[in-house]
């Protein structure tokens, strides 16, 4: 596994900078966050103070990790560590002859970037935590007025998910439950329906079982379509779709799948190597676990017990 390292650098307007791969390298032309390889017996912080010294002409102060993706490619492994850069001095410049582009954060997805770089884009742009609902019980007022509770303390994804509820009486509480999302700027993705998706203008999250039979993600672009996956077939199958993440697990035991077999970090990290789509952790996870999740290639962690207030 090659260890490399990369900064988000940040001008006064917001803007991130990005640096095209010079030709003669592997994937020339691809735009990237600019960093490059430890040295032996270097530090990951020692290794991005060089480095961004070295192509950028800079001196750094290194703030928060903010995520590290482990990527396949057909001839080697790699480990992206990237950190989030929190004041820097000097003209940036491209020492070794490489183009710079500086990009808003909602522009970086418009670039054409390596593997490994793409679900720095998402950790940088999209929320670490992705809420599944509970079943609504017998009060669909509670469950609305704990949604809204979730999304006071800060939710801003929502898988709106209860496979027992009754389809009438679903569809009125999923059209309330988008009201109360859309008032607090959160995204919607209705679990597995892709027609009740499509007539209420929403996102889709497809179950594992439906990919095998899907040849195109059923959304329009700028409808959020994710997937739940177990196998790395599924993690591809996903990806070949177009969907715009995935969400894998079960990390720990659960009560909901008991006597499954927790796939672990270390199992989740081997197949977010296969992929490069953003992934979400999920299986018996809390906010608490949002580091872990990030130091292993997750955008971060969905839930139903560990994001629904109590």
């Amino acid at each position: 596994m090659i260890e490399v390292v990369a900064g988000v650098i940040r001008d006064l307007r917001g803007r991130i900078l990005l640096a095209r791969r010079t030709e003669g390298r592997d994937l020339a032309g691809l735009w990237e966050f600019p960093g490059g390889k430890h040295e032996v017996d270097e530090s990951a912080e020692a290794a991005l103070t060089r480095e961004l010294r070295e192509e950028l002409g800079i001196e750094i102060e290194i703030g928060a990790p903010l995520i590290r993706v482990p990527q396949a490619y057909p001839h080697k492994r790699l480990c992206l560590d990237v950190h989030v850069v929190q004041a820097w001095r000097g003209t940036v410049r491209g020492l070794e002859g490489q183009a710079l582009a500086w990009v808003p954060p909602h522009k970086l997805a418009d670039y054409p970037m390596p593997p490994a770089d793409i679900p720095v884009v998402a950790a940088l742009t999209q929320p670490d935590r992705y809420l599944v609902t509970p079943e609504p019980g017998d009060d669909d007022n509670l469950w609305l007025a704990v949604l809204e509770r979730a999304l006071a303390n800060g939710i801003r994804r929502v898988q709106l998910r209860a496979p027992a509820c009754e389809p009438q009486r679903w569809r009125l509480l999923v059209t309330q439950a988008i009201a109360r999302c859309r008032e607090a700027g959160a995204q919607v993705l209705v679990n597995a329906d892709i027609e009740l998706a499509q007539s209420l203008g929403v996102g889709l999250h497809l179950r594992a079982s439906q990919l095998a039979g899907l040849t195109k993600r059923s959304l329009p672009d700028g409808e959020m379509v994710g997937a739940s996956c177990h196998t790395l077939e599924e993690l591809l199958a996903a990806q070949a779709i177009g969907c715009d993440f995935a969400v894998v697990g079960a990390i720990r035991p659960t009560a909901s799948h008991p006597g499954t077999a927790p796939l672990g970090w270390e199992g989740f990290a081997g197949l977010r190597e296969a992929v490069s789509l953003p992934i979400y952790a999920i299986g018996g996870l809390v906010p608490d676990d949002i580091g872990e999740a990030r130091h292993h290639g997750a955008q971060g962690i969905a839930a139903i017990r560990g994001l629904w207030p109590d």
